[in-house]
Parts: C-alpha cells; structure tokens; sequence
C-alpha cells in the first residue's frame, strides 16, 4: 500500500469516527451492543464504471443492506485524484462479526441484488478490487 493511500485511509477513519459517533448517538444504550463491528470497505471501480457502479449503491444496494440487517452509516469518494475518479469508500455497521456473516450470506443470495447486480454488469464488471476491514471502537473511543 502507498503511503499516499494509507494516509488517505487513515483520514477516512478519523472521518468515519466522526461519522460513526454521530450514528450511533440515534441509538439508546440499551440498544447499543458491545459486540457491535464496523466494517470499511473500499471499491475500485473498473474503466468507465464509476457512474455505474454509484447507480448500483443509489438505486439498490443502499436499501438492500438495510433490508438484511446492515446500518448504512456513510459513504464517500476521495477528494483528490486518482482516488476520486474511481475510489468509493464506505461504513457500515452490524450487530456482531457472526451477524454481519449472516448478513453478507443473506443479501448474497437475495433475488433483488442479484437482478441488480446482473443488470448492472451486462456490460461488464463494475469492481476490479474491493477490500473490507473490520472495525470495534477502543475503550476511549467516543463512539463505544
């Protein structure tokens, strides 16, 4: 990894932290799960594919993570190039490790996202890279 790339994600935690602690501020404590994961995900998008790829998020994949039990809690792009012309960056949020596997399993399977996704791919693949890191807040975390 680049060290203009780390720095660039490192940036994007401390944003996400932000973002993550204002998200969280919506749930009571009785709500909150000491379990609770973070999941950050970066897409690369394929030659032409950006635009396609943001229409998959708007238009379907957005509503279908909510459906199978993940919390959308922000997505972004790079402010800079090259990142910005193909680089989408997001949180999400699941009750556990083992519910967000039963999470990714069900919206895998799901008839409505696999309708989307062929659709959105009849032309080719939207993504050349995706990478996921899971996430748990420290004790001095504000966002517990």
């Amino acid at each position: 990894m680049t060290r203009s790339r780390s720095l660039f994600i490192a940036g994007v935690a401390i944003a996400g932290a932000f973002m993550l602690g204002r998200a969280l501020e919506a749930q009571t404590a009785g709500e909150k799960s000491s379990q609770r994961v973070y999941e950050l995900r970066t897409y690369t998008a394929n030659e032409g594919k950006f635009e396609d790829l943001h229409a998959r998020f708007r238009d379907h994949t957005v509503k279908l993570f909510e459906k199978h039990g993940m919390t959308n809690v922000a997505y972004w792009v790079p402010a800079d190039e090259p990142g910005s012309r193909n680089t989408l960056i997001y949180v999400l949020a699941h009750d556990s490790r083992e519910a967000a596997k039963k999470n990714w399993e069900a919206f895998g399977k799901d008839p409505a996202w696999q309708k989307a996704r062929a659709a959105s791919e009849e032309n080719g693949k939207l993504v050349s890279k995706a990478e996921s890191v899971y996430m748990t807040p420290t004790d001095y975390s504000a966002m517990k």
